[in-house]
C-alpha cells in the first residue's frame, strides 16, 4: 500500500501552458506605457540603459525637427507600437518615421503597418533579436529603410529595401556620412552617434542649415 502511495506521488502532474494574448489584449494590458513587445502571443518586456535612452532622444529630436520643418510625416519612439504585418509580431522600435502618405494607418496606441524608416539601437541583450528576428520581420513587412546602431562596437549599418523586397547594405562603418533615402535631404555623420556627450541639437541643425 505504501509503495502504491509513493508511486502515485511520483506521477508528474500536468502544468497548463501559459495563456497567450491576442494583440488587442496585449495593447490593453500594456496601455500604461510598459516597454514591451508582442511575439507569438507572449509579452516580452524590455529594459534599456541611460546611454541607450540618450541616443533615442537625440535621434527622435533630430528626426522630428527635420520631418516637421519639411512636412514629411511623423516620428515616434519606444514604447509606441508598430504592427508590421498581420502575421508578424508587434514591435516597439527605438525610433520610427511614418511618411505623410501613410499616416492613415495610425491608430490610437499603435501603427498598423510598416513604418517607412526604423532605427534599432543595439544593446548586448538585443543583438541577436535586432540583427536576426527584427531584420527579417522588417524586411518581410516592407520597412523601406532600417538603421542598426551598435554603440558598444561603434558600428552603424544602414539598409535599404530593394525592389525585390530584400535589404541591401547602403552604408556600414564607424565614421562617414550617410544620406537617408526615406527622409529626403537628411544626412548624418556616423561619428555623432559615438560622441560623448552627444552633439547639441542646435549644432546639428546649423550643419543642416535649418537654422
Amino acid at each position: 500500500m505504501e509503495e502504491n502511495k509513493a508511486a502515485l506521488l511520483s506521477v508528474p502532474t500536468s502544468v497548463a501552458p501559459p495563456t497567450k494574448l491576442t494583440y488587442e489584449e496585449f495593447l490593453e494590458k500594456t496601455g500604461d506605457g510598459t516597454w514591451a513587445e508582442w511575439v507569438n502571443g507572449e509579452v516580452i518586456t524590455m529594459t534599456v540603459s541611460s546611454d541607450h535612452i540618450d541616443l533615442v532622444f537625440f535621434l527622435v529630436a533630430l528626426f522630428r525637427h527635420f520631418a516637421e520643418t519639411n512636412r514629411l510625416g511623423r516620428v515616434f519612439g519606444e514604447p509606441f507600437q508598430m504592427k508590421t504585418g498581420a502575421e508578424l509580431p508587434g514591435r516597439a522600435p527605438d525610433v520610427f518615421f511614418v511618411a505623410q502618405a501613410n499616416l492613415s494607418k495610425l491608430k490610437k496606441n499603435y501603427f498598423d503597418g510598416p513604418a517607412d524608416l526604423v532605427v534599432e539601437i543595439i544593446s548586448p541583450e538585443s543583438r541577436v533579436r535586432d540583427r536576426g528576428e527584427k531584420f527579417y520581420e522588417y524586411e518581410q513587412g516592407g520597412v523601406r529603410e532600417y538603421w542598426l546602431i551598435d554603440p558598444q562596437r561603434k558600428q552603424a549599418e544602414f539598409y535599404q529595401l530593394g525592389e525585390e523586397g530584400i535589404y541591401h547594405t547602403a552604408f556600414a562603418g564607424s565614421e562617414g556620412i550617410y544620406h537617408s533615402v526615406v527622409l529626403k535631404g537628411l544626412w548624418i555623420k556616423v561619428e555623432w552617434l559615438w560622441q560623448e556627450p552627444l552633439p547639441p541639437l542646435l549644432d546639428v541643425l546649423r550643419e543642416w542649415e535649418l537654422i
